[in-house]
């Protein structure tokens, strides 16, 4: 969805922010928290409630959200004495201020599906961070001994997809090197979780479908 507020085009299928025709750089925990207040407009939301849905399932503390509003703000060049998007509820938490319009999508644009394939099961990954692991915050159950609880972490966002390990005992490898940082993905990677071999998959509209004739024809 596209969504225009002041000088600022907001899109959540291509994950851009822009002013006027120029894209602004945001991190990707920056750009789910603006879109998380949109969302919601005009209630306000909550700390906590902040952490649950940018955050889940990670320990983080409010400090960690006061840096990334303050990140949003200068992006926005928005003074927080006197906001135009994004109002601080003292004590409490945070609300975007501005009305917005919503605006058509861009002809031809479409969303990559990015998937983790495990044997004949196919992983859904989401916008933001995806725990894989053995633990209910995970966005699927790998039950394998050699799996941690909260083994590694993939992100996607604007840039791609990144993949890191989250000091896992039997580590994760990515095209059969084991990664100490946060590594880049791209389509038809190998992945290895423990013992656990994956692939990671991004999927886009093809275009239309080719007609195949017979010999006889």
């Amino acid at each position: 969805m596209r969504r225009r507020f002041g000088e600022y085009t907001f899109d959540t299928t291509t994950r851009v922010l822009e002013r006027g025709d120029q894209p602004l750089h945001l991190s990707p925990k920056a750009f789910d928290l603006l879109q998380t207040l949109i969302d919601a407009r005009p209630r306000a939301l909550s700390k906590e409630e902040i952490l649950e849905r940018v955050w889940p399932g990670t320990f983080v503390s409010d400090g960690t959200v006061t840096v990334v509003i303050a990140e949003l703000r200068s992006v926005l060049n928005d003074d927080p004495r006197e906001p135009r998007f994004i109002r601080t509820v003292h004590r409490f938490g945070y609300a975007f201020a501005a009305d917005f319009e919503v605006l058509p999508e861009r002809a031809g644009v479409v969303e990559p599906a990015f998937r983790l394939l495990w044997g004949p099961r196919e992983i859904s990954l989401l916008p933001g961070t995806n725990v894989l692991g053995r633990c209910r915050e995970a966005v699927a159950w790998i039950e394998d001994a050699s799996i941690s609880r909260r083994h590694a972490i993939i992100e996607i966002g604007a840039g791609g997809a990144t993949i890191h390990d989250l000091g896992s005992k039997n580590g994760t490898y990515v095209r059969g090197n084991r990664i100490t940082d946060k590594q880049t993905l791209a389509d038809g990677d190998p992945i290895t979780l423990g013992r656990v071999p994956m692939v990671f998959r991004v999927f886009r509209d093809g275009g239309p479908t080719t007609s195949i004739h017979s010999a006889s024809e």
